[in-house]
């Protein structure tokens, strides 16, 4: 596709040769397995150690705890290299770019150099453990309890669709340490789940797409932690932690359906050039020219703005009103663009083996994690 668009400030040099070798890694050790893990429902954990190896992990962390001393950008790099090549079970910017940081910025500095080196290494592999099956996106609403027992905590609850649940042996919990205190009784607990008795992992589950995700259920039961797994050491801070990282989580969505879209549209072109119908390529009709044409125009955009959302974010500056737009308008167009390309298709396009049938399943989820859009209009509607 020409009028590629120019690179962003943050673009620098260094990223450019991590860019590459994401792009190598992922030739090499994941495009090859991907129907396998898909078919299996997850990533085998030597992947993760693999890719720690490679400097994939904690690309973003500084080099004191065993990161590559980057920066967000190396994240946003990494996950448009998955994207445009069609990664999807990996869950590793999840691992790196909400994980790690909520140790790295909430953490003591004996949690930071506990944990860290060995979430860079792929010897823990990260998740966060925040919705349960009856409350959704509303946080406030968790059941999950630590409570207070002698000098440590008794974690009690569930949680579902968590990202990397089947895999992670580092879990930060979102939990009640004082019920009655609301928002501000909200405490984050990380569980390594290979010392905890109790703690359980129920299924993975069967989802509409991005099958080859371990995204799972958790069950905690009398699974006691030492003081030393309160994240902060301090009680009540979990809920402002949560609100502080989001609009870097909404950020990411919002990257990932930029990629997707960029690779959708490139199929797509690829396709209808070589495909014929009534004697001349489908890309011929105007129908499709249009189709096309205006999908481009809206990637466009969407690559514009997410480009100065990563600048803004690296600067301290991205807020949740901006971060909640990003998400919101890129995951909705992201849909459509993947529907009207697997629609240009035709038949080939309901083919699995075709890549937008893959993308069409693995869409639909941009508009409900990370908080639904329904919430995103909300959250936008209260700062206007």
């Amino acid at each position: 596709m020409t009028h590629a668009i120019e690179r962003p400030d943050w673009m620098t040099e260094d990223l450019l040769i991590f860019e590459d070798a994401v792009a190598k890694f992922t030739e090499k050790e994941l495009l090859p397995h991907g129907a396998k893990w898909e078919a299996d429902g997850q990533v085998p954990r030597e992947v993760w150690r693999k890719a720690g190896a490679a400097g994939l992990l904690c690309a973003s962390m500084p080099e004191e705890y065993g990161g590559g001393g980057g920066s967000f950008a190396h994240e946003a790099v990494l996950i448009d290299v998955f994207g445009k090549k069609g990664v999807t079970g990996f869950g590793a910017s999840l691992h790196n770019a909400i994980v790690a940081p909520y140790i790295y910025h909430y953490g003591t500095e004996a949690q930071r150099k506990r944990w860290l080196p060995r979430l860079a290494t792929g010897d823990l592999v990260g998740a966060i453990a925040m919705t349960e099956p009856g409350t959704g996106s509303d946080l406030q609403s968790i059941k999950t309890t630590a409570r207070k027992d002698g000098d440590g905590y008794v974690l009690n609850g569930s949680k579902t669709f968590i990202t990397n649940g089947g895999t992670a042996n580092l879990i930060i919990v979102v939990a009640k340490t004082d019920p009655a205190a609301g928002a501000k009784g909200t405490s984050l607990m990380v569980v390594e789940t290979d010392e905890a008795p109790g703690f359980r992992r129920g299924r993975i589950l069967d989802k509409v797409g991005l099958h080859g995700q371990d995204t799972s259920e958790l069950f905690f039961e009398d699974v006691r932690l030492t003081e030393d797994n309160l994240l902060g050491g301090a009680e009540g801070r979990g809920f402002f932690s949560l609100m502080e990282q989001l609009p870097s989580e909404r950020l990411q969505i919002a990257l990932q359906g930029v990629a997707m879209m960029e690779r959708a549209i490139e199929e797509t072109v690829k396709y209808t050039r070589e495909r014929k119908a009534f004697g001349k390529a489908v890309m011929d009709f105007q129908n499709t020219q249009f189709v096309l044409a205006d999908a481009k125009a809206k990637a466009v955009v969407a690559r514009v703005f997410c480009n100065w959302a990563v600048g803004q974010l690296i600067q301290g500056k991205l807020d949740a009103f901006t971060a909640s737009m990003a998400k919101l308008w890129v995951s909705d167009e992201q849909v459509k663009i993947v529907d009207e390309c697997l629609q240009l298709h035709g038949g080939y396009g309901y083919m699995n083996e075709y890549p937008i049938a893959q993308m069409y399943r693995d869409a639909r989820v941009q508009k409900i994690y990370g908080g639904t859009n329904e919430i995103m209009k909300v959250l936008i509607a209260r700062a206007l």
